[in-house]
């Protein structure tokens, strides 16, 4: 959307808000022109509704604004005697064109609310209940659910988090009109939760650190398209960049580093990436026991804690495939006296084969376990583009700094002029999960670019086993997990007990208060 758009857009609401309103402001004793004044017609409203003026600073927040609507209109109703849930409803249902007719009718007078009757506006206090939590949500702290393994045994699938906005910035909505609180679909009806029009431009605040390498970071899912069947063919659509799928991963690349994986060991330049303590690297092993040995399946699952989806025995060769086990689980089972051999699954390097699913798509004998060097874009920073080079930076090109891209004749051409190199606009990162052969992540995607970028996990507030049943509530609920920290080098430690304390703590000093009040009274 253009600044000429924006600006004939919103030149269309002040003449709307002016045309519906203007006959109220005079009956409020105000002038018909102050109506007609963009921004101080908003705080001459809030004084005629008797709210507070920064109400104002709301209505120019995206997202939040879309909710900030319906309360001024409610309360604009009330204010000139409109108080019944009918009068309400309407106001809300004909998206503020009730307004309109109260506004043409000389019937109607001004009488403004008192205190007691502000208290008693339930539609409104919800109204405003509700934007207080999409302010919380959109610009500090948003909950998250562990839907995919990729990150075990770090995070769990089941753990439930919340992810903190204030630490990289939060970022303002480029998707303006959308359902709060959710993201691109609304529950249960399954339906799209947002408009791709109009799109705002990315803009982030400031935050108090930046994205490290061994950070746990949600993004959007860079490569997130919708895919629809139309006429036996597939037609991608591509979402909004802050309605794409939220990912959770790992960063172990920065911008401005280069990054390779020998045999499954991310490289910084020529240094093995040092992980924190907390990380659980898991990776693919073969075993083959002693004689055809077993071991009971209990025992995987209950005591090492491996997912029973995730090994399976070849009886006609004696051998375990586990396709996610730690190196620490890996060493309990090499001494296990069933155990002949256990090794660790590495995909080797094949110069004669392509392996078109792997990052950047077009380098022979390219694995998950030995890939690169690759560049990581650093903003400001210029890379020469060649016909070898251009598959890494095609993306960052077209899709993610809106360029156009041609090659004619062998020659690269952005924009319309020939390139030999380019500038990068932003920075990037290269994002894998913990659970290495088990990720969809920066290997075969690429990069994460900054805007994409949504918040750090910083808080376990519960955690649920999915192989478990309601029925057995003490192992349903991870107890040991809840109210942990997402971050740091040493053990998680549980402070849900401190929060039960705090709890009770807080509940027995308020029936305290309320008895002594009312003893008082």
């Amino acid at each position: 959307m253009t600044l000429l758009q924006w600006f004939i857009f919103f030149l269309a609401v002040q003449v709307i808000h002016f045309a519906g309103t203007w006959k109220l402001y005079e009956k409020a004793g105000r002038k018909r022109w102050e109506a007609a004044v963009p921004v101080y017609n908003a705080v001459v409203l809030m004084q005629i509704i008797n709210r507070p003026r920064w109400w104002v600073i709301l209505l120019f927040i995206p997202v939040v604004n879309l909710i900030m609507f319906p309360v001024v209109w409610v309360q604009t109703l009330r204010a000139f005697g409109k108080r019944s849930s009918t009068d309400t409803i309407l106001g809300i249902v004909t998206l503020g064109l009730y307004v309109y007719a109260i506004n043409y009718n000389d019937k109607v007078t001004y009488t403004p609310e008192g205190d007691e009757e502000r208290k008693d506006s339930t539609v409104g206090s919800l109204l405003f209940a509700i934007v207080v939590a999409t302010i919380v949500h959109t610009y500090v702290m948003q909950p998250f659910t562990i839907p995919s393994p990729s990150l075990e045994k770090t995070l769990l699938v089941g753990d439930f988090l919340f992810v903190s906005k204030l630490h990289y910035g939060a970022r303002t909505p480029m998707t303006p009109i959308a359902a709060p609180m959710v993201h691109d679909t609304i529950p249960f009806i399954n339906v799209k939760s947002y408009s791709k029009w109009p799109q705002l431009p990315s803009f982030r605040f400031p935050g108090f650190e930046k994205v490290e390498k061994n950070d746990i970071v949600v993004f959007n899912w860079p490569a997130d398209t919708v895919v629809k069947f139309r006429d036996q063919s597939r037609v991608g659509v591509r979402k909004p960049v802050d309605k794409k799928s939220n990912y959770v991963k790992r960063c172990v690349g920065t911008p401005g580093d280069v990054l390779s994986i020998k045999d499954g060991v991310v490289m910084i330049g020529s240094k093995p990436l040092q992980l924190n303590d907390r990380a659980r690297l898991q990776h693919q092993y073969i075993l083959t026991t002693v004689d055809g040995g077993m071991f009971d399946s209990n025992y995987l699952i209950n005591d090492l804690k491996i997912n029973r989806s995730d090994f399976d025995f070849d009886t006609s060769r004696n051998i375990y495939l586990f396709r996610a086990l730690t190196g620490e689980n890996a060493e309990i089972l090499k001494n296990n006296p069933k155990v002949k051999t256990i090794e660790k699954r590495v995909f080797a390097t094949d110069p004669a084969n392509t392996d078109t699913s792997i990052f950047p798509h077009s380098k022979p004998g390219w694995t998950v376990d030995n890939m690169g060097p690759v560049y990581i874009p650093e903003e400001g920073k210029k890379v020469d583009l060649t016909n070898e080079t251009l598959p890494f930076y095609k993306m960052i090109i077209t899709e993610y700094e809106k360029n156009t891209l041609e090659v004619i004749g062998g020659q690269i051409v952005i924009n319309g002029q020939p390139a030999t190199s380019y500038t990068f606009k932003q920075n990037y990162y290269w994002m894998m999960g913990d659970n290495r052969h088990n990720s969809e992540d920066s290997r075969f995607w690429g990069f994460v670019p900054e805007d994409h970028i949504v918040g750090k996990p910083v808080f376990v507030w519960m955690s649920l086993d999915q192989n478990q049943s309601w029925g057995n509530i003490s192992k349903k609920v991870r107890w040991e997990r809840m109210f942990t920290t997402v971050g740091g080098d040493d053990e998680p430690v549980s402070y849900f007990k401190y929060f039960l304390a705090a709890l009770v703590l807080w509940i027995g000093f308020s029936f305290f208060r309320k008895k002594r009040n009312a003893e008082k009274a």
